[in-house]
């Protein structure tokens, strides 16, 4: 994450046309955005398209944008919004696709943990965009309730709200698609 500070030295730059310092700026933050988008739309080849279109939107808006805020929050809604509009124009046009292909051969921790990932991504694609960017931002990005607050311009008591019910639909979604946390194996004594 880049200090504010920079943030704001590397935007002024770009403002004045110096393509480098927007460079600069895709370079700190172009992997954050593909995590976001990739658990929000749960396919990589989307993410890469909503990431690109996040940071083509950014340096298209710039001028707009309210510079006591953080470059990285305001392009970080950017992500959400694509995202977002990228799942509403799927879900118009088709059915989600949830088939998604077996891990590639290996040892067989490899395996399990290629398993326990996809599971979690089917089961993140269970829950509505509202609980999966709250438990996105939380457990996979390390967000604290209030920057998940001020990035989402939500309450903080809100969202720790949609973190409890998110969890919750998280818990019932991976049992439904078949995650058992640990079975004992049956003893005969």
């Amino acid at each position: 994450m880049v200090h504010k500070d920079d943030e704001d030295a590397l935007v002024q730059r770009t403002l004045t046309g110096d393509r480098e310092a927007f460079a600069g700026l895709v370079e700190a933050y172009q992997n954050v955005v593909f995590n976001l988008a990739l658990r929000m739309v749960g396919n990589p080849e989307d993410a890469r398209d909503v990431t690109q279109t996040a940071f083509v939107k950014a340096y298209s808006k710039l001028a707009t944008f309210d510079r006591r805020n953080r470059f990285f929050s305001w392009l970080y809604r950017i992500g959400i919004n694509e995202s977002l509009n990228l799942l509403g124009r799927r879900k118009a046009s088709s059915a989600l696709d949830e088939e998604i292909e077996a891990p590639a051969p290996g040892p067989d921790r490899i395996a399990e943990t290629a398993e326990e990932e996809q599971l979690m991504n089917r089961a993140l694609m269970d829950l509505t965009p509202d609980y999966r960017q709250v438990l996105i931002l939380r457990h996979f990005l390390d967000f604290s309730h209030r920057e998940i607050g001020d990035l989402l311009q939500l309450p903080e008591k809100t969202v720790k709200s949609r973190l409890h019910t998110g969890r919750e639909r998280l818990g019932v979604a991976l049992r439904n698609h078949g995650y058992r946390p640990w079975s004992c194996p049956s003893s005969t004594v």
